[in-house]
């Protein structure tokens, strides 16, 4: 299963383009269009169920000096009609995790090809609906996962495939989210695990693609356990953790580092906070609330085809942010040790500070270190310090990479970074079956979760 490695269009002229779901993460898509990519792509819709964010992507866009005056704006309902009468050649799919099955299924076949944020999708029932709808349409869907275009996880990638470290045997991974970053997650509908898959879906959909990338191999079975153990209700009242305002700090003299001010970011204001009133969607909801049902502390055990374990670790509030990979050959071993943020600091009022010059100097000097470390050690040797090339932009440098390849088509890439559903079937599926031993305390086969489809490779 590839990824095109050119983009064709129906109209003749450049790609068109409709996207569904305009939360903030849409934005790395129209700004290529807007930018980057504004000669090879051509966007002819936004649609969601919020017309106040739709309103406020047509005003950037506009701003950015792209002619909106033909953009059509509405709610999903209309996809079927856009895609004929504006032939789309693609919708772009970037709304909360649960509907995602809904617009890839409906786009393959009202006639267009699809891009979708990971994870695929949550669940084994809307995964065959996706399967089903490939089949019977031939149309293409590529799940994006930009970490692979990472230079550090490139890095690695190119070490393994090389040969270096010998034939694969196991893989140790850990990735820590900070009180930052890990908390929005218990803010948002990423909360609700029949919304996200829980983290080890929504989040972990990454880790573990890029553990399938790195080694080349397909999971097979999965063991996991799993809990809420610092975020909810529960636990601020067993660790004695204040959280007197539901709604973040709207006029709240009783504050919480963990509390979101919306009024305090312009761009989170004007997205969300000022346009509640057209969908009722609350982006600040108290991390300690009563109902939320995603775990925040995981731990999984993956068997895979060829032989490897991977031994897997997600904590969600941790206080400092990066993650840890070993990955052990018959002739050394591998470790990418990456720190992306080494603490999460508050200003004397209390306020998380979000830009990191802005840290204290005294504070910056002292403690853990951002940076990245790329190691190899051969058996009977010392180990070596790999260069990483430098990336700018998101994810490392990744997002620029992968939108080239999205927009342009990807070309032969000997690292095989552009991916397919397939890939984000085979990542999802590793979260979907861990979700099911976690809740059956048993070891879980993916292909017992029968998605219709065959993931090896």
């Amino acid at each position: 299963m590839t990824v095109p490695t050119t983009i064709q269009s129906k109209s003749g002229g450049v790609p068109r383009y409709a996207i569904v779901g305009t939360g903030h993460r849409v934005e790395m898509y129209t700004r290529a269009i807007s930018g980057d990519h504004a000669e090879v792509s051509e966007l002819v819709a936004l649609l969601d169920v919020n017309p106040g964010r739709t309103e406020w992507h047509r005003t950037a866009l506009d701003a950015a000096g792209l002619d909106t005056s033909a953009l059509v704006l509405g709610a999903p309902d209309l996809l079927e009609q856009v895609i004929a009468d504006q032939q789309v050649d693609r919708v772009i799919v970037t709304t909360p995790d649960h509907t995602h099955a809904e617009y890839i299924v409906r786009s393959l076949r009202a006639g267009a090809d699809v891009v979708v944020e990971k994870p695929l999708t949550i669940d084994a029932e809307s995964a065959r609906a996706i399967a089903e709808a490939v089949k019977e349409t031939g149309r293409q869907v590529i799940t994006t996962f930009n970490y692979r275009y990472s230079p550090r996880n490139s890095s690695l990638k190119e070490i393994v495939k090389s040969g270096r470290i010998g034939e694969v045997t196991s893989v140790t991974f850990e990735w820590v989210l900070d009180t930052r970053h890990g908390a929005d997650y218990f803010r948002r509908w990423h909360r609700y695990k029949d919304h996200s898959g829980g983290l080890l879906i929504h989040k972990a959909s990454h880790h573990f693609d890029l553990v399938n990338w790195w080694i080349n191999d397909t999971p097979d079975t999965v063991f996991a356990k799993g809990d809420l153990k610092f975020y909810g209700a529960a636990n601020a009242e067993k660790h004695g953790i204040p959280h007197p305002n539901p709604r973040g700090t709207h006029d709240n003299p009783e504050r919480t580092p963990f509390e979101l001010d919306l009024r305090n970011d312009e761009r989170l204001k004007e997205l969300y906070l000022d346009n509640e009133q057209y969908d009722g969607y609350l982006r600040d909801r108290d991390v300690f609330d009563e109902g939320i049902t995603a775990e925040d502390n995981m731990a999984v055990v993956v068997t895979y085809e060829g032989g490897p374990i991977l031994s897997y670790a997600l904590n969600a509030h941790a206080p400092w942010e990066g993650y840890r990979v070993g990955i052990n050959g018959t002739l050394g071993r591998a470790e990418l040790d990456v720190v992306e943020r080494p603490s999460v600091i508050l200003d004397e009022d209390g306020n998380t500070i979000l830009d990191p010059s802005a840290v204290p100097e005294e504070i910056n000097a002292t403690g853990r270190q951002r940076g990245t470390h790329l190691t190899v050690q051969n058996h009977w040797g010392v180990s070596e310090e790999i260069e990483i090339p430098e990336g700018t932009g998101g994810h490392g440098g990744g997002d620029a990479l992968l939108l080239n390849d999205l927009f342009r088509g990807a070309g032969d890439d000997p690292l095989e970074r552009p991916s397919s559903w397939i890939d984000g079937l085979r990542s999802a599926g590793v979260g979907m079956a861990g979700n099911e031993s976690i809740r059956t305390g048993q070891p879980v086969r993916i292909a017992d979760l029968g998605f219709g489809v065959d993931l090896s490779r």
